[in-house]
């Protein structure tokens, strides 16, 4: 086999993989197409709550159920809750640009995050939730800030309705919850089975299979 058709094979691996990331994030994580559903099974939307979360929110599970499983990161996402007590796993991470000189295969960001915080939410259906703290203007700020996070829960009223403390490792499980990630069912962005022939379904099956940080490694090494 020539370099040229390694070559072309790679080129066309990283087409494929560009492909079936691009449809994973438009049917599970797009923040301006739909929110995010924390539960298994149907619910009459205008009886759940929303959580909004910002970008540097990352909201890990919802009620022991993981949410971790959306390819971009630095998203604003939307997330709907059933009504009820609802326990919210999260980290929050900010991204600082170094000063100076960066060297070859220096990251050229300093990423600041917090250990995993919890805080339980007694959701009433239609009121809308957001998370309300004082950002860090620097990355001095922000080191201090994450050695002391928390976070306050409040309404469409702007009042606070709870307050977040450091996850103890204990999820809460309630009502019809499950621990695999959202989005990696049996369907396809157009919402046909996911049972694709030849290599374009093999790549998906195997990226089904790995790990978080094995697709982060793989995105990044298919789009350098």
């Amino acid at each position: 086999m020539s370099i040229c058709h390694v070559l072309g094979f790679i080129k066309n691996a990283r087409f494929l993989m560009a492909i079936v990331a691009g449809s994973v994030i438009i049917s599970g994580c797009s923040s301006t197409m739909s929110n995010i559903k924390t539960w298994e099974g149907d619910a009459d939307a205008s009886q759940t709550a929303v959580l909004k979360a910002p970008s540097e929110i990352e909201v890990q599970q919802v009620n022991g159920r993981k949410l971790t499983n959306f390819l971009m990161e630095d998203l604003a996402l939307d997330y709907e809750l059933l009504p009820g007590e609802n326990q919210v796993v999260f980290t929050y991470k900010t991204i600082w640009a170094k000063s100076g000189v960066v060297r070859n295969g220096e990251s050229k960001v300093h990423v600041v995050e917090t250990a995993p915080q919890a805080v339980t939410i007694d959701a009433q259906a239609g009121e809308t939730y957001r998370f309300s703290f004082e950002p860090p203007t620097n990355r001095r700020e922000a080191e201090a800030f994450a050695g002391d996070f928390a976070a306050d829960i409040v309404n469409s009223s702007s009042d606070m309705v709870a307050s977040s403390g450091a996850w103890d490792g204990r999820s809460a499980e309630r009502g019809r919850t499950a621990t695999a990630p959202v989005g990696t069912g049996d369907t396809d962005a157009g919402g046909e089975n996911d049972a694709d022939g030849g290599t374009l379904g093999e790549l998906k099956a195997l990226w089904g299979e790995a790990s978080e940080e094995e697709q982060r490694a793989f995105l990044r090494w298919a789009f350098e």
